[in-house]
């Protein structure tokens, strides 16, 4: 009897392992307790990633809650249930399956657990074309998809061309959307494309036409326009309401959006031509700083194809050499002395010859390249710290920027800790600059991080202060021990008296919560001695020193050493 019921055992192990059917097992709540490998080949999510997982990571969105309610009102009354049901893979393809959902029970009647069975019935449909056609609104936002945006603007195209009118095409971009997913979740970003969807739809006229194409990019048709101020218009009135922060899960989010503008008929004739060129154009308003809009003009063509060589380019830079560091000294107003140095990337490429970082970080970023060029730039300063140290400058922090990137990624601290051991250096002469627009979009994260690298023994500076959300509820919560005050406001502190005001505060404020504050961009007399006068601690700029090769930062030191700084 024994070897019976083993026998059966492994027979049903091996029926469960090679059918071709999918097989999920749950328990009475329905929390995922097994899936065979058809599971994992028909939906993408391997058994490590479904066990544990409630049922709905597979749910597309196409069916209503009244769909589900009679199923399981089916499967309460008669223990079993068979139907099609729409589902979503891994990779967020929909597909047809044909569905049985078992419920077993126990002697006394009561359900211990559910089994799902279920066959991909996607060749059994139309394949490809009819899927589309199923499905032409976006599950999450409502919006129409691609496939339908696509076949009414071509609609719109045909009947603009019949009457000679005017169409403009909007392609829609969220900046850093990936921050946020990375940040909050997948659930509080898809939240936010909701929520952002419902304020664009809320902008537009009954003839307007907006699709999700995706992601978080979108698509707006404007048919018959009289003159692209009624699109300039429209795309103004967008960034506006973006203004306003986005509540998701608890938290104040800002975001902004990045557009580009095609029209009909001059850009294009037709909807791929007309999608392509509003693309490019919504890539300038992304290099050119976001949160704004572009529309499309013919020189784009030429700068699409430089900006990728620049690409190309940037890739091999740090193989051939071609990036280096300069310092700038940051100087002690009472003592005139030297306290500080900030290190600045420089780009010298065989091709386009010295590049400004304002044009090369942006693309660093944009394309991921940020990282690894962060860490180059870290390992570097920690071999001039060491040679600093071996010339007898002990005692003097190099400033190191810190992209978002770079800030966000999950190994971020290690490699600091990795290079400044590699390196031999004390963690204390190593100062990792971050911006308020960092930090800021998710404090409390942003807390835990920098109490991480403050461990190690970091110094922490806040850079560009002033121009970004300026929290002070969470600036004392930071481990930080100076504030950098933007150099837009020192350049400008003897013609405005806002920005005067402005600087008088940031120290002010800055020393009742016991941190230093680094004035950048000083380069007059008389900017120098109102900061004195404001007590500011350290400032960096053209008056003191423009920024130095090692070799001349060395000079400048042994000078610094000798006699003081005028």
């Amino acid at each position: 009897m024994t070897q019976q019921f083993i026998a059966r055992d492994k027979i049903n192990e091996l029926v469960f392992d090679y059918i071709q059917e999918g097989v999920m097992v749950t328990d009475s709540n329905g929390t995922i307790l097994s899936v065979n490998p058809a599971f994992q080949v028909v939906t993408g999510y391997s058994a490590k990633e479904a066990i544990g997982k409630q049922p709905n990571i597979l749910r597309s969105g196409i069916h209503d809650s009244n769909f589900y309610n009679q199923m399981w009102n089916k499967i309460r009354s008669d223990g079993v249930w068979s139907g099609e049901v729409w589902n979503k893979r891994k990779n967020g393809d929909l597909y047809p399956e044909w569905l049985t959902i078992l419920a077993v029970k126990d002697k006394s009647g009561s359900v211990t657990q559910y089994v799902g069975v279920f066959t991909d019935i996607t060749n059994q449909k139309t394949a490809e074309e009819e899927l589309k056609k199923l499905a032409h609104r976006d599950p999450l936002t409502g919006m129409a998809n691609r496939y339908s945006f696509n076949v009414r603007t071509k609609s719109l195209i045909e009947t603009s061309a019949s009457f000679g009118q005017k169409l403009a095409l909007f392609f829609l971009d969220l900046d850093r959307f990936k921050q946020v997913n990375d940040t909050f979740g997948h659930k509080a970003g898809d939240d936010l494309l909701v929520d952002m969807s419902n304020r664009i739809k809320s902008l537009l006229g009954n003839k307007d036409f907006i699709a999700r194409l995706g992601g978080d990019e979108f698509s707006i048709a404007l048919a018959n326009i009289r003159h692209p101020r009624e699109a300039f218009q429209l795309a103004e009135a967008i960034i506006q309401s973006f203004e306003k922060p986005f509540v998701i899960s608890g938290h104040d989010i800002y975001m902004s959006t990045s557009i580009g503008i095609s029209f009909f008929p001059e850009d294009g004739e037709d909807i791929d031509t007309l999608l392509v060129k509003a693309d490019k154009a919504m890539y300038e308003s992304k290099q050119n700083g976001r949160n704004q809009f572009s529309a499309y003009h013919e020189e784009m063509e030429n700068e699409n194809k430089e900006t990728l060589t620049m690409e190309m380019e940037l890739r091999q830079a740090i193989d051939r050499e071609e990036l280096t560091i300069n310092y700038q000294p940051q100087i002690h107003l009472k003592t005139k002395k030297v306290a500080g140095i900030e290190a600045l990337i420089r780009w010298n490429n065989r091709h386009y010859g010295r590049v400004s970082p304002e044009k090369f970080i942006p693309l660093a970023e944009e394309t991921g390249l940020i990282n690894s060029i962060g860490e180059w730039v870290l390992t570097k300063v920690c071999r001039d710290l060491k040679t600093l140290m071996q010339f007898g400058f002990d005692d003097v922090p190099i400033a190191v920027n810190v992209s978002p990137l770079q800030f966000l990624q999950g190994n971020f601290v290690e490699t600091v800790r990795r290079i400044l051991n590699q390196e031999n250096v004390p963690a204390q002469l190593l100062d990792l600059e971050v911006t308020e627009s960092t930090v800021m979009p998710d404090a409390k994260k942003s807390v835990h991080r920098l109490n991480e690298l403050k461990n190690l023994g970091c110094k922490l500076s806040i850079d560009d202060f002033g121009t970004g959300y300026s929290s002070l509820s969470y600036l004392r919560r930071f481990p930080i021990d100076n504030l950098k005050i933007d150099k837009s406001f020192i350049q400008s502190i003897d013609q405005y008296e806002d920005d005067a005001s402005i600087v008088e505060a940031i120290i002010t404020m800055a020393h009742r919560l016991h941190l230093k504050v680094i004035a950048e961009g000083a380069e007059s007399k008389r900017q120098i001695q109102f900061l004195y006068a404001e007590s500011c601690d350290y400032v960096q700029g053209f008056y003191y020193s423009k920024p130095l090769v090692f070799s001349d930062l060395v000079d400048f030191l042994y000078k610094d050493l000798t006699e003081q700084i005028e």
